[in-house]
C-alpha cells in the first residue's frame, strides 16, 4: 500500500513538474510572438514613415518640377519675339471685330443677301497676308510676295472705304476710326512679317553667305575656264546620279585639257615655273661664286665636314706653292729659315715641298670641294 502511495506521489509530481514546464514553454512562446509581433509592428511603422518621407519629399521634388516647368514657360512666353507676335495678334484680332459690325451693317441695309460679303472680304485679305508669310518661308520669288501684298491691300482699303462711307454718316470721327481699323490690321501684320524676315538665324545667315560665294565662285570659274566646266558638266551627266562630285568632275576634265592633275596649272604655267626654279638656281650659284661653291655650301649646312678637313693652318702655303710674282723675293731671310728641308723652299738645296697635315690653310672652296667628297665616299661605303 506504501508502494502505490508512493509512486502517486511521484506520478503527481512529475505531472506537476511537466504542467509547469509546458506553462512555462507556452508562456516563452506567448512572449516570442508577442516580441516578433512588436517587431512586426515596428518595421511596419518605420515603413510607413519612411514611405510618408518619401511622400513628402516626392512631392516636394514635383512642386519645385511645376515650379520650373511655369517659370521656363514664363520665360518662353514673354521673350521679345512671342509677345510682339501676341501682340500683333490681338491687334489683329481687335481690328477685325472693329471692322465687321460697319460692314456687316452696311450691307444688310442693301440687301440681306448681301451679309457674307464683309467675311470674304475680310476673309480675302488675311488670306493674301498668309499667303506672304507662307512665300517668306518657301523663299518663293519676289514678284509672288508683291502680287499676294496687293490683293491684301486692295481687300483691305475696299473694307477701309466701305467703313469710312458708313462712319461719315454718323460723324467724321466715326468715319476715320472705322476706315484706319480696317487698314490697321493687315499693316501691323505685314510689319510683323517684314521684321521676323530680316531677323536672321546665325547660322542661316553663315549658310547663305557661304551660297552666295560658292555661287560667285561657280560664276567666276565658269567664265575663266568655259571648256573645262562645259567638258565636267558633260561628265557628271554621262556619270549615275550622285556618283560623280562636281569638283572631281572639274579636276579630271582639266587633267583631260590641261594633262595637269592640279587645278590651274596649265604646260605654259609649268614651263614658267622650271624657268623660274631655273633663273632661281642660277641666282643662287653667282652670289655663291659658282655651281660647286652652292651645292657645297648647301651640303656643309645640312652635313658639317669633319673637323679634320676643316681645320685651319697656323702656317701658310710654302714659297713654292704659292703663285708667281712679278717682285723678286729679298735676300734676307731668316737664320732658322735656312736650315735644309724643314720648310721646303726652292732656296734648300732643291729639296721639294713637302705637304703636312694641319700645317697648309686650303682655299674654303677646296675644304667644301673635299667635304663633300668625304660624304659620298662614305655614302658609298654604306656609313651614311
Amino acid at each position: 500500500m506504501s508502494n502505490w502511495s508512493e509512486e502517486r506521489r511521484r506520478n503527481q509530481a512529475a505531472e506537476a513538474e511537466q504542467r509547469r514546464m509546458d506553462k512555462d514553454a507556452a508562456a516563452e512562446r506567448a512572449l516570442k510572438m508577442r516580441a516578433a509581433e512588436d517587431d512586426r509592428r515596428r518595421a511596419n511603422r518605420q515603413a510607413d514613415k519612411a514611405e510618408a518621407r518619401a511622400e513628402k519629399q516626392q512631392a516636394r521634388r514635383d512642386k519645385r518640377e511645376r515650379r520650373r516647368e511655369r517659370a521656363q514657360a514664363w520665360t518662353k512666353h514673354t521673350t521679345p519675339r512671342a509677345l510682339y507676335s501676341r501682340g500683333t495678334v490681338a491687334l489683329v484680332t481687335a481690328s477685325v471685330l472693329a471692322s465687321l459690325p460697319a460692314q456687316v451693317a452696311h450691307f444688310a441695309s442693301l440687301s440681306l443677301m448681301l451679309v457674307t460679303v464683309p467675311f470674304a472680304l475680310e476673309g480675302a485679305a488675311w488670306v493674301a497676308a498668309f499667303g506672304v508669310m507662307y512665300a517668306d518661308e518657301q523663299r518663293l520669288p519676289a514678284w509672288v510676295r508683291w502680287l499676294l501684298r496687293g490683293m491684301c491691300l486692295s481687300a483691305a482699303g475696299y473694307a477701309a472705304w466701305i467703313n469710312y462711307g458708313y462712319g461719315m454718316q454718323t460723324a467724321p470721327a466715326v468715319g476715320y476710326g472705322l476706315a484706319s481699323v480696317s487698314l490697321l490690321g493687315p499693316l501691323f501684320f505685314e510689319v510683323r512679317q517684314w521684321v521676323t524676315t530680316i531677323t536672321v538665324d546665325p547660322k542661316e545667315r553663315e549658310r547663305k553667305a557661304e551660297a552666295k560665294a560658292r555661287a560667285k565662285h561657280d560664276k567666276r570659274r565658269r567664265s575663266h575656264h568655259k571648256d573645262v566646266v562645259q567638258l565636267a558638266e558633260r561628265l557628271v551627266s554621262a556619270a549615275p546620279f550622285g556618283t560623280l562630285a562636281r569638283e572631281d568632275a572639274f579636276t579630271a576634265a582639266w587633267q583631260i585639257f590641261y594633262g595637269s592633275e592640279t587645278p590651274g596649272m596649265t604646260p605654259a604655267m609649268h614651263a614658267q615655273q622650271l624657268a623660274a626654279r631655273k633663273g632661281l638656281a642660277d641666282a643662287m650659284d653667282a652670289a655663291n661664286g659658282s655651281t660647286v661653291s652652292a651645292r657645297g655650301v648647301l651640303l656643309q649646312r645640312l652635313h658639317p665636314a669633319p673637323a679634320a678637313l676643316l681645320s685651319a693652318s697656323e702656317n701658310p702655303q710654302v714659297e713654292s706653292q704659292m703663285p708667281p710674282t712679278g717682285e723678286r723675293p729679298t735676300k734676307a731671310r731668316p737664320k732658322a729659315l735656312k736650315q735644309a728641308g724643314e720648310d721646303g723652299r726652292r732656296s734648300n738645296g732643291g729639296t721639294p715641298p713637302r705637304r703636312q697635315p694641319g700645317r697648309v690653310k686650303y682655299h674654303p672652296l677646296a675644304n667644301t670641294a673635299a667635304a663633300d667628297t668625304a660624304r659620298q665616299i662614305a655614302a658609298v661605303n654604306g656609313s651614311h
